[in-house]
């Protein structure tokens, strides 16, 4: 058997799903809504399913969704993209960052990999035959450093991949930190694999910076975005890969012998849907703030300490002082006493370090309806009525 795949343990996100689920727990820890997602988006997937065109599409995408991609990212981030030979589709982002890696990285290469991360880098690129170097972000800010970086990049680097807006911590990049990692990225003539699923998911009128947008990196970088977080429809796995032609490539042949193509019908509904006005992405971020804010504001009442989200499905709360006080060594343990005893399912931040682990943070998602939130923090009222007990 393999040894990347065959030693690897069952996902954090997968063990506290079933336990959830065995458990009847309310399930905070994945990170999908519990709606079902536009409506209008949802009847072009049917309308094309049943009238369209259901065999093989290209395999680089429909000419009709390349150009869309490539127009919303004109729009939104001021990007000047050729459809035609620097935009594909994939079968979800995890599958464009599997593409990527793959034809990037060659065994014995070097790749920049900032954690805490998502869970699948690590092993695409030990499948690569790829050598990690990690470079550990520290809490609050998770923010870049030079130091940390200069000891990483070497010229052995090929590839660096940067997650922003970061899952777990729901922090952003600043445009210091993007500046200082397209210096790396030039000095040592390193492509970026940029991760930026969260992009449209921000909050507090942030906005998205893409790191192919710097002054030096629109020839050395890989932009992926995902129509699931977009329309809030993670089941659906269609993804977008964007770089300059000679990248793109060499990354469509990866793509061609994943998953060739993606579901036309749901092509074509993403289309549909990156061509929506401004009010759609505001409302949505508006309506995922609310629930941000209501979750962040009840943890608060009850005792948590919640650091700031600023993007993406979930917030963070600190258990380094309550923690010990519940009889709990680290985020691990807390995440399992929190499911089987109050009925509540979190995720554990250790399980996305490799090495320099974070042990006192829990992530949670509120991409759910107030009635999900509301029981929730029902239930962590018990918790925190025990500590004080």
């Amino acid at each position: 058997m393999n040894s990347v795949f065959a030693d690897l343990p069952n996902t954090v996100f997968d063990v506290m799903s079933v336990l959830a689920r065995e458990l009847g727990a309310i399930n905070l820890g994945q990170g999908f809504p519990d709606d079902p997602g536009p409506a209008d988006v949802r009847e072009k997937a049917a309308e094309a399913l049943r009238h369209g065109y259901n065999q093989y599409p290209p395999m680089m995408g429909l000419p009709t969704l390349r150009r869309a991609i490539a127009a919303h990212y004109r729009r939104h981030q001021g990007l000047a993209l050729d459809p035609d030979t620097e935009v594909m589709v994939t079968s979800g982002a995890t599958e464009a960052l599997a593409a990527s890696l793959l034809a990037l990285v060659s065994p014995g290469d070097e790749v920049v990999l900032f954690e805490p991360m998502y869970d699948a880098y690590l092993p695409i690129v030990r499948q690569a035959g790829g050598i990690p170097r990690f470079v550990t972000l520290r809490p609050p800010y998770f923010r870049l450093d030079a130091a940390a970086l200069a000891q990483a990049f070497s010229e052995r680097t090929k590839v660096v991949v940067l997650n922003n807006p970061l899952n777990p911590t729901a922090t952003m990049f600043r445009d210091d930190d993007l500046a200082l990692l397209a210096t790396f990225c030039e000095r040592f003539d390193v492509t970026a694999i940029c991760d930026e699923v969260w992009e449209h998911v921000t909050f507090d009128g942030r906005a998205h910076r893409p790191l192919i947008g710097l002054d030096g990196m629109r020839d050395r970088t890989v932009k992926i975005g995902s129509a699931g977080k977009i329309f809030s429809l993670t089941g659906w796995k269609v993804g977008f890969v964007m770089a300059s032609s000679p990248l793109l490539k060499v990354v469509s042949k990866a793509h061609q012998f994943l998953t060739f193509t993606t579901p036309p019908n749901l092509q074509e509904a993403v289309a549909y849907g990156l061509a929506k006005d401004e009010a759609y992405f505001l409302d949505m971020r508006a309506r995922f703030a609310r629930s941000r804010d209501r979750l962040s504001a009840g943890l608060t009442e009850l005792g948590f300490r919640v650091l700031p989200s600023q993007a993406t499905y979930f917030l963070t709360i600190d258990i380094g002082e309550l923690g010990p006080r519940l009889g709990c060594a680290d985020d691990v343990a807390f995440c399992q006493m929190l499911v089987r005893e109050h009925g509540v399912a979190a995720i554990p931040i250790s399980a996305f370090y490799a090495q320099g682990a974070v042990c006192n943070l829990v992530r949670l998602c509120f991409a759910k309806q107030d009635a999900t939130l509301d029981a929730a923090l029902d239930r962590l009222s018990g918790l925190m009525r025990s500590r004080s007990a």
